[in-house]
């Protein structure tokens, strides 16, 4: 059961990080999902290197959409200088 919560909760995630970013993101619902689930994860350990989380305390909302932010800024750099 808590795969699918975390499925839910990445898909929702990764929504609001593609609505808040600028720009066109042309991602479908599962790489939407991964981008979720990568920013909480990513989130995640920025917090814990920042003693903002103890460790195994999961990213709240806020801070897997941060995650994802920056994920998806990540990627539109690396894509940005291939093309």
């Amino acid at each position: 059961m808590s795969i699918i919560i975390m499925i839910i909760v990445g898909f929702i995630v990764g929504l609001i990080a593609r609505a808040i970013m600028p720009g066109n993101q042309s991602l479908g619902i599962i790489m939407t999902t991964i981008l979720g689930i990568v920013g909480s994860v990513v989130a995640g350990f920025l917090g814990q290197s920042l003693g903002w989380y103890t460790p195994g305390e999961p990213a709240g909302w806020i801070g897997s959409v941060v995650g994802a932010i920056i994920v998806l800024f990540v990627v539109g750099l690396v894509t940005k200088k291939r093309a």
